[in-house]
């Protein structure tokens, strides 16, 4: 397993292109008309939304909390401090749990059988895999430090006991949030409209007129907000807190 966490670490952001490729894979529905009724995409939309935000906002929660030096050099498992504040004090890979939940969500937001009975599980196999890689890498340089953190806090569940404590005692940067996190908040929420706006006829009525315009004004929005994030970022003019 380590050596497929390995092999995989190199290419865990090619990974995300792949998957969100395969979400426009034809497949058979999760939620069907004869099962959920004539207003069956309410249930994929609703619950798909309420787990792919919840995703985001736990890997804002992670970065805006705590400054992060991004694992991994010379596309190998690296670090230089054992991270085990903000999020970090309640579960040893927030950021994972925050991929897995937000390609969960838009999975079920796009009503695909397939991508969530095989991408899903092909893709938790391999984060297995990456973190098993880093933890090894992480009890060889930090020994019982890291031991320690294992024995105190889980690798995947999230603790909500003392959450509100971690809040009050780290001042939240939305900004680091932000500059970090334009380029995958902005592909995630292309991929959301798209899916909504391609998915779902039932949202503008089947009316394509009006599809392509709402298609059109989002992208359009979507497209000036990263590109005016990127310039401020590049420029200078705004620098995370």
């Amino acid at each position: 397993m380590i050596s497929i966490g390995n092999f995989f670490f190199k290419y865990r952001n090619q990974l995300f292109i792949f998957l969100y490729a395969a979400l426009f894979i034809p497949s058979p529905p999760l939620f069907t008309p004869e099962v959920f009724g004539e207003h069956y995409y309410v249930w994929p939309i609703a619950i798909g939304l309420i787990v792919t935000v919840t995703g985001q906002l736990i890997r804002g929660a992670s970065i805006g909390l705590v400054y992060i030096v991004r694992g991994g050099k010379d596309k190998k498992v690296y670090a230089e401090d054992l991270v085990t504040q903000g999020m970090f004090n309640h579960c040893r890979n927030p950021l994972y749990v925050g991929n897995i939940l937000m390609l969960v969500g838009v999975g079920i937001l796009c009503n695909s059988l397939i991508y969530m009975t095989v991408f899903i599980p092909l893709f938790l196999f391999i984060y297995q895999a990456i973190v098993l890689a880093e933890e090894k890498f992480l009890r060889g340089k930090f020994g019982t430090q890291f031991d320690a953190y294992c024995s105190r806090v889980n690798r995947w569940l999230i603790n909500p006991v003392g959450l509100g404590d971690t809040f009050s005692s780290h001042d939240f940067s939305a900004s680091r949030w932000i500059l970090k996190e334009y380029n995958t908040q902005f592909v995630w929420l292309v991929g959301i409209t798209l899916i909504l706006l391609m998915r779902y006829p039932e949202l503008t009525h089947s009316d394509e007129n009006l599809r392509n315009t709402l298609l059109g004004v989002a992208l359009g929005a979507l497209t000036f907000l990263y590109l005016l994030v990127k310039y401020l970022k590049k420029s200078g003019k705004w620098a995370a807190e």
